[in-house]
């Protein structure tokens, strides 16, 4: 029997990317898909994905088909939605539009409470959407707060509809700090009253993504570090009680990478292609960087990146000091990225501070990126938290040591070198401190200058699978477990 799942999600790959969730909600569905395809008998998976359509999506020109219009109820009234499927997919791509989606001119605007309309919109939409093409959706797939209400929704029987009597739910917990607060009135004009469970402090029983929590029948962290961070009072944000209540449906599964985007082999942004087994070609990207930023040319002084969104939780300023702590030693580096104000205000006075070995680039430049990964000895992640992270696992696929913090993700992927270099790929710190940093990089740099270890540890990262499909496989298993299993109300 196939297994007929919804994934739906605020934003996806390759329509439209605002951070990570993009990145997740496009390769994620697609990576299933295709082992679906491939293992139909071992896989039984029919996914499809469907997105707000907002305005920008429309200006990119996607080849569409409209499908039709039902109407969700708002209040005493109904908001037409429109349907329309992306036409050149491998797999069903619905967008949703109507009023509340066109009205924006935005994904997300930087008052929550602005999202509210458009988000519970789409979540109510979605769940139509079965009806609406009489399919029935065994498995609801959510993610973070902008469609935990569909979650929800479903639970108190919002939508009486056959397509919806067994579905189960899974919500995908990307960042947990982003809950989703200030939307209760959005919730409540779509018929959706605050929780009374006392399981739930009572802040949270009006807030998008703890609903979501509360009733999911799997709550998938982006890595299993993070799944178990969330419990505790330093990463739990007010819901590690709650979130106790839940370790049973509670799990965590590391993103995965798309490993022919990030190809260090066949890259064409960077100057010269490589592999493991070619690594003394790599330092072409090194010299290229250093000619670039007008950085003095010297292949055994290792250059330094950090390519980040420039925000507290990413520990931008714990790196910017903590290379102060280093200064007694050779390094130079570049720091890719924007964000608040302060902290890229802090990064372009490391560089005033020491113009003979930091450049600081505050922009969005994703060839640049590219190229510093294939070129930069050592990649920076002090992030404060870190549900999963990409850029270390393509920092470890170019060849790019990272040095991080032992937290969510980073500790799962990244293997720390601590003594012997057999299987270790990085260097890890435990205190968000710049001293912990400092340390760590120079324990980096000891090793930086014993070549033959060094390349092992190149290798150790490079070999390493980081490709979806193995992720996407354990989502699968959670998926036909979940469908073989009777809802609550079922077994009453």
């Amino acid at each position: 029997m196939t297994v007929n799942v919804l994934f739906i999600a605020a934003e996806s790959e390759p329509f439209i990317k605002i951070g990570g969730l993009g990145d997740v909600a496009g390769a994620l569905p697609a990576a299933i898909h295709r082992i679906a395809e491939k293992q139909p008998a071992a896989y039984p998976i029919d996914i499809r994905v469907a997105l707000p359509y907002y305005r920008a999506i429309k200006e990119k020109g996607f080849p569409v088909k409209f499908l039709g219009e039902f109407n969700v109820p708002k209040k005493e009234t109904a908001i037409p939605c429109q349907v329309y499927l992306f036409a050149d997919g491998e797999f069903p791509v619905y967008f949703l539009d109507g009023a509340p989606i066109a009205e924006s001119a935005q994904v997300y605007s930087l008052n929550t409470s602005d999202d509210g309309d458009k988000f519970v919109f789409f979540s109510s939409a979605a769940l139509r959407l079965a009806d609406f093409l009489n399919w029935k959706i065994d498995i609801l797939h959510a993610n973070d707060w902008h469609t935990a209400t569909a979650i929800y929704a479903l639970k108190n029987s919002l939508i009486s509809s056959p397509q919806l009597s067994r579905t189960k739910t899974v919500h995908s917990l990307h960042n947990l700090p982003f809950m989703g607060y200030g939307i209760q009135q959005s919730l409540s004009d779509y018929g959706l009253p605050p929780s009374q469970n006392p399981t739930l402090p009572e802040w949270a029983r009006h807030v998008p993504l703890p609903l979501g929590l509360l009733h999911a029948d799997k709550i998938i962290a982006v890595s299993p570090h993070y799944a178990k961070e969330i419990l505790t009072p330093q990463f739990g944000c007010g819901l590690e009680d709650f979130l106790a209540t839940r370790t049973q449906a509670l799990t965590g599964i590391i993103n995965g990478l798309d490993i022919d985007l990030w190809n260090p082999e066949t890259n064409p942004h960077i100057q010269q292609n490589f592999t493991a087994d070619s690594l003394s070609r790599r330092l072409v990207n090194k010299r290229h960087l250093q000619t670039k930023f007008q950085l003095p040319k010297n292949d055994r002084v290792p250059v330094m990146t950090l390519i980040s969104r420039m925000d507290p939780q990413k520990g931008i300023d714990i790196a910017l000091k903590g290379l102060e702590y280093c200064q007694d030693l050779d390094w130079q580096a570049v720091i890719l990225g924007t964000g608040t104000p302060e902290v890229e205000a802090q990064a372009r006075e490391l560089e005033t501070r020491f113009p003979d070995r930091v450049r600081a680039i505050i922009d969005f430049d994703n060839k640049l990126a590219h190229q510093l990964y294939a070129g930069a000895d050592l990649f920076l992640m002090p992030s404060r938290y870190e549900p999963c992270g990409l850029s270390q696992m393509i920092s470890m696929r170019y060849g790019c040591i990272p040095v991080a913090r032992k937290t969510g993700g980073l500790a799962d992927t990244i293997h720390s070198v601590s003594g012997s270099v057999n299987g270790g790929t990085g260097f890890l710190f435990v205190e968000p401190y710049p001293s912990a940093f400092a340390g760590a990089v120079k324990r980096a740099i000891r090793y930086y200058h014993k070549p033959e270890l060094w390349e092992i540890i190149q290798r150790n990262g490079m070999k390493i699978d980081f490709s979806w499909e193995s992720s996407a496989k354990k989502y699968i298993e959670i998926y036909l477990a979940l469908a073989k299993t009777p809802r609550a109300a079922d077994e009453a």
